[in-house]
């Protein structure tokens, strides 16, 4: 995992996270044109080992996107007891251009999952911001039997979008979470979810919103 990255304007969905947002400043169409450096502080989770995750921002600035190669959790059969639950915790330092902030205005996550009848999956996020409290988790159930790709979308009315302060450098926290339950049906098949593609990656795109901080 690259210590930094240049996220074009992708970094401003990111932060829909946890302090009261400035009272003056209308949200902006445009993303600024500088580019964001974005570094990778930490990645800590049994669903993201190191070199597992990668961070990319789109072109013009207005998403980035998290990749995983393992991450994939599975209970029943002979799954080891501690796999039906696996989660990532990404620490970003993100440098946003002078006289801007940002929020994570949505997050659209996505994998492969089988699920045996009675199996059920979770699939679990929060956000927060170095220094605050996490926000609500945001969930997304799902119930066998299943096996298809699946789709999830966390998204924030733009009154409700948590800014990052202006004109401090604060770590940014996206804490994600897969649990299957094998249930009682069948628990001698295998049952299971992950964040992935038919290529073996799965991506994970944070989409961000901009505003102008108040002239100090």
């Amino acid at each position: 995992m690259p210590g930094g990255l240049l996220l074009g304007g992708a970094v401003a969905a990111l932060l829909t996270a946890a302090l009261p947002a400035p009272a003056s400043s209308p949200v902006v169409d445009n993303p600024p044109p500088d580019k964001i450096v974005i570094d990778v502080a930490t990645v800590n989770g049994s669903g993201c080992p190191q070199g597992t995750a990668a961070v990319a921002v789109s072109p013009d600035n207005t998403a980035f996107t998290v990749t995983y190669s393992q991450y994939l959790a599975q209970a029943g059969g002979n799954s080891d007891p501690t796999a039906f639950r696996k989660n990532c915790q990404l620490n970003l330092i993100v440098h946003v251009p002078q006289g801007f902030t940002y929020a994570i205005a949505s997050a659209d996550y996505r994998g492969f999952l089988s699920l045996q009848p009675g199996a059920t999956a979770t699939q679990k996020a929060s956000y927060y911001f170095q220094g605050s409290s996490n926000t609500v988790p945001k969930t997304h159930p799902f119930n066998g039997t299943y096996n298809d790709d699946w789709q999830a979308t966390d998204s924030t009315d733009v009154a409700q979008l948590v800014w990052a302060p202006c004109g401090v450098l604060r770590n940014f926290n996206i804490n994600t979470e897969l649990r299957v339950n094998a249930g009682t049906a069948n628990p001698g098949k295998v049952s299971f979810m992950t964040m992935d593609s038919t290529d073996g990656n799965i991506s994970t795109t944070y989409h961000m919103a901009w505003k102008e901080c108040p002239a100090s």
